[in-house]
């Protein structure tokens, strides 16, 4: 299985006397709610196959795709198919051009002849647009991720921590190597009290939890994304919800660590299952939290930074992947703030 397409093979032995070939019937079920995606505008990309494989009959009806040819050109067809569902997984798009490219220079690109993606690359998002690290301390979050279990990563606004550790949650799910995405972040400015605002858990929430969705977005079809969250492959839930649960074969962000309690955070740190990733992100420049409570996020990297398995990436001004503005911006708080640190000692 790749990705949204599931194959599904089915023997049917045809008896006629017109054909001494034994004929098999295969049945590729869709998965995907968005049949575009793999059939193409006017169904396009099914023509451009039926032109390619004249000999194997294709019938597209609804999420099944009926394929039926003798054993040769079935296994012509179904090697051919497979590339298909590794490139659609891969960058998230099948267009009649990447068909035709992929019949000209399929086996050439299986080989490994096609250019390789660099270190700094992630994985693809949205119609094949590459999502990389843009600077040298995201690259070193990609890295950290993999050789340890969890990772903090603080620094101020607009730095890709959030974004770049989504993007690792994707490329872990794509790759099977978890089974969900867990999202969550303090609701700090409706006190985590949710019951005064209308509309259901989704609605109260969404306002808090944009700058999560906008990064899925960017890396995932909508109606897959959909789907991901209707069977919760893909669950977001504020950080009070993750009391009393084992968060196991999961990829788990945190974000605006900066805004949880150290009781908050030793209920969230101490929700790790096997095979989990936690990583959590903040910056502790923006605490939003009443005056009488302190955050947790220093004390807690205070606490474990060096314990084996968990690193802590720090970034800075330079890091700042938004307008060139804001780094002007943060500099000159930061700035302000170390006259003032100055001027009352």
């Amino acid at each position: 299985m790749y990705g949204d397409l599931c194959l599904k093979t089915y023997l049917c032995i045809l008896k006629h006397e017109k054909y001494k070939k034994r004929m098999i019937e295969e049945v590729i079920r869709i998965e995907t709610k968005d049949l575009v995606d793999i059939y193409g505008v006017n169904n396009e990309n099914i023509q451009l196959l039926r032109k390619a494989f004249p000999k194997v009959k294709l019938i597209d009806r609804g999420n099944e795709l009926r394929v039926l040819g003798d054993e040769a050109n079935m296994e012509e067809f179904t090697t051919f198919f497979s590339r298909l569902e590794r490139h659609y997984t891969k960058y998230n798009k099948l267009t009649y051009s990447d068909i035709l490219l992929l019949l000209e220079n399929g086996e050439k690109l299986e080989a490994g002849t096609e250019e390789p993606l660099g270190d700094d690359v992630i994985l693809h998002g949205r119609e094949g647009r590459v999502i990389r690290a843009r600077t040298p301390n995201q690259l070193r979050l990609t890295k950290s991720i993999y050789v340890n279990d969890m990772v903090f990563a603080v620094g101020p606004a607009g730095t890709g921590k959030t974004y770049t550790a989504v993007a690792l949650a994707v490329k872990a799910l794509k790759n099977k190597e978890i089974r969900r995405i867990i999202l969550t972040r303090p609701a700090v400015e409706a006190g985590e009290n949710l019951g005064f605002l209308p509309g259901d858990l989704r609605d109260k929430l969404d306002p808090y939890l944009q700058p999560l969705y906008d990064a899925l977005r960017d890396m995932i079809p909508p109606q897959r994304l959909l789907t991901y969250m209707e069977d919760k492959t893909i669950e977001i839930a504020p950080l009070a919800f993750m009391r009393g649960r084992t968060l196991d074969n999961a990829y788990v962000i945190l974000d605006e660590a900066q805004n949880a309690t150290s009781t908050q955070l030793k209920m969230f740190l101490t929700r790790m299952g096997n095979n989990a990733k936690f990583f959590i992100t903040g910056d502790l420049t923006q605490i939003d939290l009443p005056r009488h409570q302190s955050s947790g996020l220093l004390h807690a990297i205070h606490l474990l930074k060096d314990i084996n398995g968990i690193d802590v990436v720090f970034m800075d001004a330079s890091d700042i992947v938004r307008h060139r503005l804001v780094t002007s911006i943060v500099n000159a708080y930061e700035e302000d703030k170390n006259v003032k640190q100055t001027l009352s000692v």
